[in-house]
């Protein structure tokens, strides 16, 4: 997952491959609180780790539950051991629960159903959220439950219900609002069935039928069959009581496959030999957001589907405008407001008002920020209506503000793919953690743009002069791919002398050739050589040496072009080495040339070596710094020189942060982004 401040998306111009989708978020916060209120140990199958699902397993092991393990781990099944319906008398905790509205609201109505004494918190957004009519539906069972700020919304206060002669009335909510109210009486009632059927009646339009559809599936599946009648009256029949089922797989995200749903129609090209593969989630799928592949259709992609698949390819370009009452796909349809981007006219998204009491007011921040794009938005209470930049000159380079809402980032990744040619800046990408942490990357493995479009940023200089700590540091703060070109020297040397190859023109063939075949990787401060950690064992002064040596063999150095140039991936590079920018990446944006005195090079190599405990001697240092300088510097293949339009710096006197600031701030200048007014 992107954890930095901002993510910049270069112009991408094609999609093409197949994409595993995370679990419903939907689905697996219902069947966590279904499994914690069952009877019995529900082993739960592809569960979504993200921060909702996170949040609500901190909350249900504070009330008791048996988790095992303690976390989702992928791949590996998690067992819940429920309450059987019932919590200890002297229950209480203070529950946080984020921006979690699939765990706030449902927790609420369980908890003032159980009874004890528990505190109902999350972040500033969540106080803006309204939970009133729910509060409202509960107390007229006889639930205690206390507004701790402004009334009608979180914190709340609960305490032990009274439900003496409450029973026997339907419980009144409203439907209009957000269908979560609906679903958490759905879960919490049939605590209270056992005796007699419980009849909750709908007040005005429900909304996001879906929703509720999925609702009833899961509840069905832990024993409870509610009566639906015309989804206005619902019945929960007496003698109600959770059972596990046992087992039970976690759908998919059909929300999720929106976004690449999308970007099949936008971007797999017209000769109908790309497509986009979505695992994971089928045409057949109880989530009502599967929904959205019909209104991607009308807009002209070619969907087909089996069970829990997807395949999907651009069909009419650009794509057609529609006019859609999207009650039936709130949260799925933002994703068409980004696709209208590409459309042949005015889009307009109807019946969408839920959208303002979700993680942040999506529609006042759909339009927004698609004005931002060069689109002309209008936005009323419960629609909003889309027309596309008119032509390719109108787009603009934006930077996306996300308003920590995990849809706004994914769908402005898509105007990556706009007519310009133009980058889009999303700012803090890890907000996708709410449903889908790993989207960014699972939609690079996808994507496809021309190396040009690829940002590179070269760090040159000599030996020590901090070229290597600064890159890396620039690389973890822009989210961009690292690439230290000194340790592949380093690691062929290491390779080599493992191989029995003396490091000298005698053997330079043989080198060479075992340098093509190198499978290396960079993990933050790990380098692996295939599997293996090779990173004490390449930092050593002789390992330094050493790649000094096998740099000044040509051979060498042409066989490992080619390796590093397939660093050169999404989202961007940084590479560092003598010869980035001047061979390797000489068309790169950004070029430095780091110097420092060779005595200050000599000075933190050895309080390098002596704080990882190893010998050293400042006079020996200098020397050999001094022998490497010349060798690289007189070689004659790729000498070590500055680019003639580097930018020279000499870091001497700077700390490594200052250095960093430094290269930020040049980088920062050349991108077309003004600073987000918004939020």
């Amino acid at each position: 997952m992107f954890t930095t401040a901002f993510l910049d998306l270069p112009h991408l111009a094609s999609a093409h491959g197949c994409v595993q989708l995370p679990g419903s978020k939907s689905i697996s916060n219902r069947v966590l609180l279904l499994a914690a209120l069952s009877h019995g140990t529900t082993v739960l199958h592809d569960l979504l780790d993200s921060d909702d699902t996170r949040v609500m397993l901190q909350a249900l092991h504070s009330l008791g539950c048996t988790i095992t393990p303690g976390q989702v781990t992928p791949g590996q099944p998690l067992h819940i051991t429920g309450l059987g319906g019932a919590l200890p008398a002297d229950a209480a905790a203070t529950l946080f629960l984020g921006n979690a509205g699939t765990a706030m609201r449902p927790l609420t109505a369980a908890l003032a159903v159980l009874g004890g004494q528990f505190e109902m918190t999350g972040i500033a957004r969540m106080y803006e959220r309204p939970i009133g009519d729910l509060v409202d539906a509960l107390r007229q069972l006889g639930c205690q439950i206390d507004y701790l700020g402004t009334p009608g919304y979180p914190p709340l206060k609960i305490g032990h219900p009274d439900f003496a002669a409450h029973l026997a009335a339907p419980i009144r909510v409203r439907g209009d609002v957000s269908s979560q109210f609906l679903t958490s009486l759905l879960m919490a009632l049939p605590l209270l069935a056992q005796e007699q059927a419980i009849t909750i009646d709908v007040e005005g339009e429900l909304i996001s039928k879906p929703y509720i559809h999925i609702t009833l599936e899961l509840l069905a599946r832990f024993g409870i069959r509610v009566e639906n009648h015309g989804w206005q009256r619902f019945v929960i029949p007496a003698g109600s009581r959770y059972q596990s089922p046992g087992a039970i797989h976690v759908e998919a995200d059909a929300s999720s496959a929106s976004y690449f749903i999308a970007l099949g129609a936008i971007a797999t090209g017209d000769n109908g030999q790309k497509s986009i593969k979505i695992e994971g989630v089928g045409l057949d799928s109880i989530q009502g957001d599967i929904r959205f592949a019909e209104a991607a259709q009308a807009m002209g992609a070619v969907v087909t589907g089996g069970p829990n698949w997807l395949q999907v390819q651009r069909g009419a370009w650009p794509l057609k405008a529609i006019d859609l009452d999207c009650n039936h796909i709130p949260d799925a349809a933002m994703t068409l407001a980004a696709m209208a981007l590409y459309a042949n006219g005015t889009t307009t998204l109807r019946n969408i008002a839920s959208w303002r009491v979700k993680e942040t007011d999506r529609i006042a921040a759909m339009a927004t920020e698609l004005r931002k794009l060069g689109a002309v938005v209008e936005e009323g209470a419960d629609f909003l209506r889309v027309t596309p930049p008119a032509c390719a000159a109108d787009w603009r380079a934006a930077s996306i503000h996300t308003y920590d809402d995990h849809r706004i980032a994914m769908c402005f990744s898509l105007a990556a793919f706009n007519p310009a040619g133009l980058p889009v800046r999303i700012e803090e990408p890890q907000c996708v953690a709410k449903t889908f942490p790993d989207y960014f990357e699972a939609l690079f493995s996808v994507v496809q743009t021309a190396p040009a479009h690829i940002p590179v940023i070269c760090i040159d200089g000599p030996s020590a002069s901090g070229k290597g700590t600064v890159a890396a540091a620039v690389a973890q703060q822009l989210g961009y791919v690292f690439l230290d070109s000194g340790s592949l020297y380093r690691i062929t040397a290491l390779a080599a002398t493992r191989a029995g190859l003396a490091l000298d023109a005698a053997h330079e063939s043989a080198i060479a050739a075992l340098a093509e075949q190198l499978d290396v990787r960079f993990e933050g401060e790990r380098v692996l050589l295939a599997s293996e950690d090779v990173s004490d064992a390449i930092r050593t002064e002789e390992a330094g040496m050493n790649a000094s040596r096998v740099s000044a063999l040509p051979a060498v150095r042409t066989a490992l072009v080619a390796l590093q140039h397939s660093f050169q991936r999404l989202p961007g590079l940084v590479a560092d080495g003598r010869d980035m920018g001047t061979v390797i990446f000489p068309d790169a944006p950004l070029k430095l040339f780091f110097t420092a005195s060779a005595e200050c090079r000599a000075e933190r190599r050895y309080k390098q070596l002596i704080a990882k405990g190893l010998p050293a001697k400042i006079a020996d240092l200098l020397a050999d710094l001094q022998a490497r300088d010349a060798r690289d510097t007189s070689r004659s293949t790729a000498p070590l020189k500055p680019a003639p339009d580097a930018i020279a710096q000499d870091n001497s006197a700077l700390t490594i942060e200052e250095s960093v600031n430094q290269v930020l701030a040049l980088w920062q200048q050349r991108q077309p982004f003004t600073p987000s007014a918004a939020g």
